[in-house]
């Protein structure tokens, strides 16, 4: 059977704008006409969520549709692991084919409003039927090749040509390299400007070039953008071809300049630097809220914090420790992998359960990481809890119970869990890293959310966490640096405020 072309002459690459104002500088515009603004992502947050980007992509598109100037979409994956209570609510549009390669697949379209944000749904049980996890299966390119066809495709028959298209991630990097390289020709989509915003440069969508054609169905004309150290690699095209890159810190699109931070991308970055912006995540703060979090033992406020004492006691008797008011409780909510910085926890942990602490550990990763701090909770039964389990509902009670937050990123594009952690009045020790040392600045008696170090060293870890603890018995002081924590704005007004300056260039 004949394939049916959207685009009926030969594909042209994209002709990239040359001239830029300064990297990082945002325009002063008063934003006035309205936008329409379409997000791919992979997953959101209520849907579909594994991480960070789940939660940016369910909060940031809500709070632009917040200003009535902006008319805000999604497109997702139909995943067959979102919840019946979304599906059964979920309304068909339309179905079609969509070329991919030599391969003509079906794609559907379900449609769902949520808090003020049209959220599309791109069916195809073949690609997204999948038991357990998204990602991670041998396919996962062309599984997201194909979305990123079906998406594009899909604007043209539901007659939402955005002014802005938001990609994020190399899952939705192959939308940017099919609009400029393939969909050029056509007025609607030529007039598209794009976003793409990288969360973590190490994930790059990287595979062999004999998938260039037979996979991705790429045009011959485009190459130059798309390969990289002799493969496919699609972030590195998206950050080359798309109008606007950004990150989700300013610090981490600095560090992404450098060879230790950018995974081998730095030359691109750094040729692209005329493009790139770095702006922070924020968290939905009625979502994240101690005053009326359903999952705590006992509410409470900036004004009233009577109510944490009474999470700290049931947290402790619920995780087998002494309940004891004068003990600081240590906290680390985290994938237990190696740049989330638990080298450096592992080298000091003893050290710190011989003073007289608590600590508790939440997470999954990394088995060599799952297995040591099992040991060390069972070697320190009473002092030290280790639960190796991925658990919302104890997360929300350890974010509120516990006293400090320890984060000590080795690299940390944004982080949402030292806001969140913040946002409950548990003090944050954090690496000055990405979006962590745009997000703490170090307590000083009169200033500061936190406590900070900037080498990655253990000893300098141990020293702040020591401080912090020193603090913690200070009841004044320790009362002041937790309500400058919880009194600090990490909602996304301010950087939703920001997006729109972007989208307005």
């Amino acid at each position: 059977m004949a394939e049916k072309k959207i685009v009926t002459e030969k594909p042209k690459a994209a002709k990239l704008p040359v001239k830029r104002p300064k990297a990082g500088k945002l325009p002063e515009i008063k934003v006035t006409e309205k936008k329409k603004i379409v997000f791919f992502g992979s997953e959101a947050a209520p849907f579909i969520a594994t991480g960070g980007l789940a939660d940016v992509m369910g909060s940031l598109p809500k709070a632009l549709a917040r200003n009535k100037h902006n008319e805000v979409s999604v497109i997702l994956p139909l995943y067959s692991n979102i919840s019946l209570e979304f599906k059964s609510q979920f309304r068909f549009i339309k179905n079609f084919n969509v070329s991919l390669g030599w391969r003509w697949q079906y794609a559907g379209v379900f449609v769902y409003e949520y808090e003020g944000v049209k959220f599309y749904f791109i069916d195809n049980e073949y690609y997204f039927r999948r038991e357990g996890n998204i990602y991670g299966f041998y396919d996962d390119g062309e599984r997201f090749a194909f979305f990123s066809r079906a998406a594009l495709d899909a604007l043209s028959r539901l007659n939402i040509y955005p002014d802005v298209l938001h990609c994020n991630d190399w899952q939705t990097a192959a939308s940017i390299i099919y609009l400029k390289g393939m969909y050029y020709n056509d007025e609607q989509y030529r007039r598209i400007k794009t976003v793409f915003t990288i969360h973590n440069i190490e994930y790059q969508g990287v595979f062999g070039m004999d998938t260039y054609e037979s996979l991705f169905g790429f045009p011959e004309s485009i190459k130059q953008y798309i390969e990289f150290s002799g493969n496919v690699n699609l972030m590195k095209a998206a950050i080359e071809m798309s109008d606007v890159v950004n990150t989700v810190s300013p610090t981490y699109a600095e560090e992404i300049k450098n060879p230790y931070y950018a995974h081998g991308l730095e030359s691109i970055i750094n040729r692209n630097a005329h493009k790139l912006y770095g702006i922070l995540n924020g968290i939905d703060i009625d979502y994240y809220n101690p005053a009326t979090d359903k999952y705590i033992f006992k509410n409470y406020s900036l004004m009233d914090l009577s109510g944490k004492a009474v999470c700290k006691s049931e947290l402790q008797k619920l995780l087998g420790l002494p309940v004891r008011a004068d003990v600081p409780v240590i906290a680390i909510i985290s994938r237990l992998v190696q740049h989330k910085g638990l080298d450096l926890v592992k080298a000091i942990i003893e050290n710190l359960l011989s003073s007289d602490v608590q600590v508790i550990i939440l997470g999954k990763g990394e088995i060599a990481y799952e297995s040591f701090f099992t040991n060390i909770a069972r070697a320190y039964s009473g002092k030290c809890a280790a639960i190796i389990a991925y658990n919302q509902d104890l997360s929300r009670k350890i974010y509120s119970g516990a006293d400090i937050f320890l984060m000590p990123s080795k690299t940390e594009p944004c982080g949402l869990s030292q806001m969140i952690a913040s946002r409950y009045g548990t003090v944050p020790v954090v690496r000055e890293t990405g979006g962590l040392n745009d997000s703490i600045k170090a307590y000083t008696g009169d200033s500061g959310n936190g406590f900070t170090f900037k080498n990655y060293n253990a000893h300098d870890m141990l020293y702040v966490i020591n401080e912090a603890v020193r603090t913690y018995r200070e009841p004044i002081k320790w009362k002041d640096v937790q309500k400058r924590a919880m009194s600090t704005d990490f909602s996304w007004k301010i950087s939703a405020e920001r997006y729109e300056k972007l989208y307005e260039r």
